[in-house]
């Protein structure tokens, strides 16, 4: 076989490890090795050419469970011990390649391995796949910024994106959580499917059932006809329930049963309903200490977070402002047909200097009410420096040193004339009188970068 044979062997002894990793070697198998099942998640994604061996029970994360959270075309061996065989056939029920059983043969194991991989390789060789190339081109225009935080954020989204796990995603009010949730979905193998989205805590709790499994005709008053709820409309496919955490504690243990058998049964109806859909849950608080605090049920925490991705404020990345505002910008222009204005100086530091409590959807508003007004609800730049030590809604707020706080001003500067500039270094020389080398040294110090406030249009460099 021309195609190198990959195994991702999971179990939580190490010595098991080291024994497999020898055997497999051996047999010319290349071999990664992991003691938790969640840390091999973000390996097993739709571009895995290879096979997973795992042991079915170990803390943390079971085989069983592993073999739900990953894409059903990866093939899975799993190891069973005495008494476990059971267990091992539903598991091939539940799509598992094969099983093996303790103490097994080398020669056995070898064999497994080698037919699960050429069966993975014709299943690749048949699908339409997006290259990396693709995803690096698109996820920047969906997920904008070049700060640190933002190309952290991009790098989990591009790991999780075609692994079939469950993810969480948490976040202040406004941050961008169901962009990501679609992001996640279009890069996903899942992405020729339905994604269906749910405000959790917008629903009654009297109608959550027949909203999110169903009902038939007659299954209440006002009931006329069958309805299908969003996990059905979602089969195939995404579920995005935001604001989980609002949840009732009453109907959480129904959702854990549907997630544990992935069964829906419509209210009015026994028959239960196969579903296979991918679950994407969306919160601003912490569930893990909600579950601690007996406001969220932890069994259910820890089904539902077998991934997480957590996103930034916007304050903690504050130097995609400038960038993320012109984007709205144009956006909102665009939709009104109307030409984008040129920022001036004192608009531009005025963004920078702003908290933005309400994240991106905040900054999205204000570039919408900036195109019809051009003001930003009559705050201006001089407003903005006279709080600047005592009100918490600037950059300047907190604790942090005479020289800390003058950093934070010229960096503010700076920034804001390149963003007024369109990256023009010449220009933006000229008005802040600095040598080109110093104003280089500044740029690298504060992780400016001019490609980062360049346009097509305006680069003139």
């Amino acid at each position: 076989m021309d195609e190198i044979m990959h195994a991702v062997v999971i179990d939580d002894e190490p010595t098991v490890l080291e024994s497999l990793e020898q055997w497999l070697a051996l047999a010319d198998i290349q071999v990664e090795t992991f003691t938790d099942a969640r840390d091999a998640l973000p390996l097993l994604n739709g571009d895995f050419r290879g096979v997973v061996l795992s042991d079915i029970r170990m803390p943390g994360m079971d085989g069983m469970s592993l073999l739900q959270a990953i894409d059903s075309s990866i093939p899975v061996i799993l190891i069973t011990g005495h008494g476990g065989i059971a267990q091992a056939v539903e598991a091939m029920k539940l799509g598992a390649f094969d099983f093996i059983e303790k103490p097994y043969k080398q020669d056995r194991l070898v064999e497994l391995i080698k037919r699960a991989c050429q069966q993975r390789q014709a299943t690749l060789a048949s699908q339409p796949q997006h290259s990396s190339a693709e995803v690096d081109d698109w996820l920047p225009s969906k997920i904008i910024g070049e700060s640190a935080a933002t190309k952290i954020l991009r790098g989990h989204v591009q790991a999780l994106a075609r692994v079939n796990a469950d993810v969480v995603i948490s976040g202040e009010t406004g941050t961008g959580k169901e962009l990501v949730a679609r992001s996640l979905h279009a890069l996903s193998i899942r992405h020729d499917q339905p994604f269906v989205a749910i405000n959790v805590g917008a629903i009654a709790e009297s109608l959550l059932e027949s909203e999110l499994f169903g009902h038939e005709a007659g299954a209440f008053t006002g009931a006329q006809k069958r309805r299908v709820g969003y996990f059905e409309a979602a089969h195939q496919g995404t579920l995005f329930l935001d604001e989980i955490e609002s949840m009732p504690m009453s109907f959480q243990i129904k959702l854990l049963r549907v997630l544990q058998e992935r069964e829906v049964v419509r209210v009015g109806s026994h028959n239960p309903i196969p579903i296979n859909v991918r679950i994407m849950s969306a919160t601003k608080e912490d569930l893990r200490e909600a579950a601690r605090d007996g406001r969220f049920r932890e069994d259910l925490y820890y089904r539902l977070m077998v991934a997480e991705i957590h996103l930034p404020a916007l304050r903690d990345r504050i130097d995609d402002v400038p960038v993320l505002f012109a984007h709205f910008l144009r956006e909102a222009a665009r939709n009104n047909q109307l030409e984008a204005p040129t920022l001036n100086y004192d608009d531009i530091l005025a963004l920078e200097l702003h908290h933005w409590p309400g994240n991106v959807r905040e900054l999205k508003h204000t570039a919408e009410r900036y195109l019809l007004t051009r003001s930003f609800s009559g705050i201006s730049v001089s407003d903005l420096l006279q709080l600047g030590l005592s009100n918490r809604s600037t950059m300047f707020s907190g604790e942090g040193s005479l020289s800390d706080r003058l950093e934070q001003v010229e960096k503010a500067l700076i920034s804001a004339e390149l963003s007024h500039h369109s990256g023009n270094i010449k220009l933006v020389m000229e008005v802040l009188d600095l040598p080109r080398r110093t104003l280089n040294e500044k740029m690298q110090k504060y992780g400016l970068k001019r490609e980062t406030f360049v346009t097509a249009k305006d680069d003139k460099e």
